[in-house]
């Protein structure tokens, strides 16, 4: 990383941007969640992708994980990986997923 060369830090415009994302996929998670029963096969999936999203956004805008050294990235990106994955594999063990 290069000392005293800083990308230029979002401006509030950008910061109501992200909060508006982030309320529309809350409001997309709300409503599939009182989805009709015939959902209910991929509800687990979609769930999940956007729980990712959202993990994705606040990590790098709200956190400014964006502007640091990507060695912090990696500690958040490996945790959710690992998290995910044993997630997965108990789901599996327990055939909640079959």
């Amino acid at each position: 990383m290069e000392h005293g060369r800083h990308p230029a830090h979002p401006t509030p415009m950008t910061y109501l941007k992200v909060a508006a994302i982030l309320a529309i996929v809350t409001f997309i998670e709300w409503a599939i969640f009182f989805a009709p029963e015939s959902m209910d096969s991929i509800k687990l999936t979609v769930f999940s992708v956007l729980s990712v999203m959202k993990f994705a956004l606040v990590v790098m805008f709200y956190m400014h994980l964006k502007f640091d050294e990507r060695l912090f990235s990696m500690f958040f990106v490996g945790g959710l990986t690992l998290a995910s994955g044993v997630i997965i594999a108990l789901l599996v063990l327990f055939q909640a997923l079959l």
